[in-house]
């Protein structure tokens, strides 16, 4: 057995792994029948969260261009984006205000993670937005918002 082939090997492991992960992740959250399923209301709170999942994982398969640092920041941050689209979703549907909370510092810890990342390649960095994280008005309304939080869930 030639000494590459163990790590062939695990690399075939991790790649089958990597490739199933998603779809185990779904069909866990799959209810068996009806009785179990959801609450509709929940429904809109899913689908945002599907959404913001499976744009997060196209979003990390990235091309190698032999640069490390520059395909280790590809990857990470739409995997830190995908973190940031999951906590607005709690932030629009969710009630509990220390899962509320969390979200909010999630968002603000994932937004310097990919900033400081692209400084440390030397890119620019785009324009500083707003973040709506109310729900539009055909979508039922969150939870009141926590003291000193404004309309967009931040100080």
């Amino acid at each position: 057995m030639s000494p590459s082939l163990p790590k062939l090997q695990r690399a075939a492991v991790l790649g089958a792994l990597l490739a199933i992960a998603p779809t185990s992740f779904a069909l866990s959250q799959q209810s068996p029948n009806a009785a179990d399923a959801p609450p509709a209301a929940e429904a809109p709170f899913l689908q945002e969260n599907d959404a913001a999942m499976a744009r997060m994982m196209t979003d990390m398969t990235v091309k190698p261009t032999g640069d490390v640092d520059r395909d280790f920041v590809a990857m990470m941050v739409p995997h830190h984006q995908g973190a940031i689209d999951m906590a607005k979703a709690v932030l629009r549907y969710g009630h509990n205000e220390q899962i509320r909370r969390i979200a909010q510092e999630i968002i603000v810890d994932q937004l310097q993670e990919i900033t400081a990342m692209r400084l440390a390649l030397g890119e620019t960095l785009p324009p500083s937005v707003a973040s709506p994280t109310a729900p539009s008005a055909a979508e039922p309304a969150p939870a009141a918002a926590m003291p000193g939080m404004n309309m967009n869930g931040m100080e």
